[in-house]
């Protein structure tokens, strides 16, 4: 499912985005430590995006991402905040030291966003008390025509479905549990119940010395769905439930608000996100 960048393609078919998102604290938690991120940029603006929304995919690149902080008191809140922040102020001045249709270097500026970012919480880390050992997951996609670019740290999660085909996780959850069940030593129901199954051997910050993100590309076809979510999210819906839901629903609008609320009324025991992002023919409309 990951392949090398494209060289520039000026034949791909005009395209329209649509992309909803939503985030619940859940029913335990008292505060939400999940954010998510919705953006649009060139080389001269930068768009902050609605909760729901649609735009073609020609002149602009978008970013979604989804981030799950922890710590102490509200240091899990800040981290995940941070995170997103960090990835508007980086990733457009990325954009905009290079020409557009040089998203080729995805592989060399997606790790760069992470590194920034680690670094960042570490050091407000060792200077702020209320901040020791603060962290957070990553996933992050980058949408330019025909191609998302992605960088993944954690055990938030990217799923793909094309418009042929079946659900595919494209990240790596890091944790051994993650590892066992990719291994096949563990099925989802022992996963879920494993008791290191919220044991993170990669996060940003955290007081990691050195991290290793997920870093890759997925070419796009219009009909081709997009999910990016906190692990909360998958807590309360199964694979072939969560399968189930993004195939059958046509509507992105509120596509996002469906797979929260039925994971927070089945479980609800963390914080939930969910951003599901549609490529269609540029003559969709939402249903």
């Amino acid at each position: 499912m990951q392949a090398s960048a494209p060289s520039s393609n000026n034949t791909l078919a005009p395209t329209q985005l649509f992309w909803s998102g939503m985030t619940h604290r859940g029913r335990v938690r008292a505060n939400n430590e999940d954010a998510f991120l919705a953006l649009a940029f060139d080389g001269h603006h930068v768009d902050y995006l609605g909760k729901i929304g649609e735009a073609p995919l020609a002149d602009m690149d978008f970013v979604f991402a989804v981030s799950d902080g922890m710590g102490g008191a509200n240091a899990g809140e800040f981290a995940s905040r941070i995170a997103v922040e960090q990835i508007t102020k980086l990733l457009p001045r990325s954009f905009r030291m290079g020409a557009r249709g040089l998203a080729s270097d995805f592989d060399d500026i997606l790790p760069e966003v992470f590194t920034a970012i680690h670094t960042e919480m570490l050091k407000l880390g060792q200077s702020y008390e209320e901040c020791a050992g603060m962290g957070a997951t990553l996933s992050l996609c980058w949408l330019t025509p025909g191609w998302m670019y992605f960088g993944h740290i954690g055990d938030s999660r990217i799923y793909y479905l094309p418009a042929t085909g079946p659900m595919v996780q494209i990240t790596h959850d890091h944790s051994h549990v993650g590892w066992l069940r990719r291994k096949g030593q563990i099925n989802e129901r022992e996963a879920r119940n494993h008791p290191q199954r919220s044991s993170l051997n990669q996060a940003l910050g955290a007081g990691n010395q050195f991290i290793d993100p997920q870093i890759g590309a997925v070419s796009h076809l219009p009909g081709d769905r997009f999910l990016v979510c906190s692990d909360g999210l998958v807590d309360g819906i199964w694979d072939r439930r969560l399968d189930e839901l993004l195939r059958t629903t046509p509507s992105t609008e509120g596509l996002a608000q469906l797979l929260v609320e039925e994971s927070v009324a089945a479980s609800g025991r963390d914080n939930t996100t969910a951003v599901v992002f549609d490529v269609k023919p540029n003559s969709a409309k939402v249903s």
